[in-house]
């Protein structure tokens, strides 16, 4: 049997993703909601207080939490089979599906990508405790603001990329009535 019939017989007897597939997609959902919500609240507290200091130093290291994770993310996600749509997606739906996890998967390496570098060129390194990760970069406030600016931007688009996901998942589930979220149950 070649490796594509054997796939195809995977796929038909998995009805959902693999755990540890499951369980990363869950853990990065709620660390990219964290992170939102700890970079909007900043407004909340005056520029350099430590309330202000503590939410963008979260903001950071959530995003570092998320880079760190989307590399085993793909891994687990491409170890196993993709559990089969029931009923089939029509071509269309199809490319739109790939298109959005590809956008998604490219928000979710970029973004943390670009916050690390805006820190490099910012400050020089990243501080870890007692210790500094130095830049390997020499600083550059304008550059690192330019970066920032593009950061904003990007994870703009990336919450309207988020809603479409949910929105799409909701209407396989619900008006559609295939098993696209079961599988991610």
């Amino acid at each position: 049997m070649s490796s594509t019939s054997n796939n195809d017989a995977a796929q038909a007897t998995s009805p959902r993703y693999s755990a540890t597939s499951r369980h990363l997609h869950w853990l990065m959902a709620a660390l990219v909601v964290l992170a939102y919500v700890l970079i909007t609240s900043r407004g909340l507290f005056e520029k350099g207080s430590d309330p202000r200091l503590f939410v963008v130093q979260g903001h950071f290291w959530v995003g570092i939490a998320v880079f760190a994770l989307v590399l085993p993310r793909l891994l687990a996600r491409f170890a196993n089979p993709t559990p089969a749509i029931v009923p089939a997606l029509n071509p269309l739906t199809r490319l739109a599906s790939k298109v959005t996890h590809i956008a998604l998967y490219t928000f979710l390496l970029l973004q943390p990508l670009m916050g690390m570098l805006v820190v490099f060129l910012e400050r020089g390194g990243i501080p870890l405790g007692g210790l500094v990760l130095p830049s390997p970069f020499e600083m550059n406030q304008h550059l690192a603001h330019r970066i920032e600016d593009l950061h904003i931007t990007v994870g703009t688009a990336f919450y309207y990329v988020i809603a479409l996901h949910i929105a799409a998942v909701l209407w396989h589930h619900f008006a559609r009535r295939d098993n696209v979220l079961k599988r991610m149950l």
